[in-house]
């Protein structure tokens, strides 16, 4: 027993040591442990917002009934996007207008000829032609950029442009 004892008083300084070196690891570990749980608590603190006291299951089901609903709303625009999607499609969306002058004796460039197509280049040219006695506007069809009508070289110019506009 004396020889334990003796032992350790010349170890002392040593062992003072290796405690204070053991004490300082275990303060930096406490520091290190306090730092995780803190951010744990504000990560749960942030899951929890808005909860007032109600269980987890609680707070769970509630926000998979608000993607339930976000995914139904979802997929009624989807369908109300396609919907208007088609019926845009046979609506005008190019336009074209030339000006020109019809006859040689008239002053200025008061004829015109309007082409309206939509995204399958259907639609109608529209010529009003200006005279000095009498002035004629008519109208002509279009399907898949074609008339059936005989077109004025005006007309075939304001087609053309309309036809390779892009939408």
């Amino acid at each position: 027993m004396q020889n334990i004892i003796n032992l350790i008083n010349n170890l002392q300084l040593y062992i003072v040591i290796g405690l204070v070196v053991l004490v300082i690891i275990l303060l930096i570990m406490n520091v290190i442990i306090f730092k995780s749980l803190n951010r744990l608590e504000k990560r749960y603190r942030k899951l929890m917002r808005g909860s007032n006291g109600k269980n987890l299951e609680e707070l769970i089901v509630k926000y998979l009934d608000n993607i339930d609903n976000v995914k139904k709303e979802s997929d009624d625009i989807k369908k109300l996007y396609s919907n208007l999607n088609s019926k845009v499609k046979n609506c005008i969306q190019k336009l074209s207008i030339i000006r020109y002058r019809a006859f040689e004796d008239v002053g200025s460039d008061l004829s015109f000829s309007i082409a309206l197509l939509d995204e399958n280049n259907d639609g109608v040219i529209i010529t009003g032609i200006y005279g000095r006695d009498e002035s004629t506007t008519y109208a002509k069809p279009i399907d898949s950029g074609m008339s059936r009508y005989e077109l004025s070289q005006e007309e075939k110019q304001v087609l053309e442009e309309c036809i390779n506009k892009r939408i």
